[in-house]
């Protein structure tokens, strides 16, 4: 019961998904992992479908330029651009939600960052699944060296593609090092064996401090974006309150 149209958003290829009697004006604005490298999976297609449902509101799935051809800041810039091509097509930013998932976690931050140094109106609430938040390699990852998705030699091979040249310590790189202050309601789910479990919980401390509000969920024995795998009950959980979030900072529906 969900309808796929392929758009460009200003040029940003993007597929919606339309569930049903969702309403016109209202929208999740989703940015999807996988290092920066890899573009739109059906298993990422799957997960935001079972959102907009449980939703019931469409969904705009950003098809961005990806690394290595297309470094920082190309990726970041196209997600920007789907965010106000949303805009101009009349929907009010107290009506869209935005979510990501690993790299996708950490563009909706830094995406959010960077319309709000522009003077932009930010969009309701924000949800991040297993995002990268520090590119630096500062972080701490011993915890995660057991993570079946997410493999360090594949994270140090994503964060050079998308770093490129620039500094990784760049706030709309490694938002860590960002001013977090004035950034909307933030949900924030994380596995507790997976590599990146601590940038979450930096996440969840630095948005605290600048007075945003702010919820870490680490799920005990879960593994970096276990969400994309539809079998596993810690999946619907983790969707479930990840929709009821979003849904609670949308506009009730008449």
């Amino acid at each position: 019961n969900v309808r796929r149209e392929t758009v460009s958003a200003d040029g940003v290829s993007g597929e919606w998904l339309i569930p049903q009697n969702s309403p016109t004006d209202q929208a999740l604005l989703y940015l999807h992992g996988g290092g920066f490298v890899y573009g739109l999976t059906p298993q990422h297609v799957g997960m935001v479908a079972y959102l907009t449902q449980k939703m019931g509101v469409r969904a705009l799935l950003v098809d961005y330029r990806l690394a290595p051809e297309h470094p920082f800041p190309t990726p970041l810039d196209d997600c920007v651009t789907a965010y106000r091509w949303l805009r101009k097509q009349g929907f009010p930013a107290q009506n869209i939600v935005v979510a990501g998932d690993s790299a996708g976690g950490n563009m909706t931050i830094t995406m959010m960052m960077k319309l709000r140094d522009s003077g932009e109106q930010l969009p309701a609430a924000a949800a991040c699944l297993s995002p990268a938040a520090d590119l630096s390699g500062s972080g701490k990852t011993s915890h995660g060296q057991g993570d079946p998705l997410l493999h360090p030699k594949a994270a140090k091979f994503f964060t050079t593609a998308y770093v490129a040249q620039h500094d990784a310590r760049d706030p709309l790189i490694s938002p860590v090092y960002g001013d977090w202050r004035g950034l909307p309601p933030l949900l924030v789910h994380a596995g507790g064996d997976e590599m990146l479990r601590d940038d979450a919980v930096r996440i969840e401390e630095l948005a605290r401090a600048a007075g945003v509000q702010v919820r870490l969920e680490i799920y005990p024995r879960m593994w970096h974006v276990w969400q994309i795998f539809p079998a596993l009950p810690e999946a619907h959980q983790s969707l479930d309150d990840i929709a009821q979030f979003l849904r609670a900072h949308l506009p009730r529906r008449e």
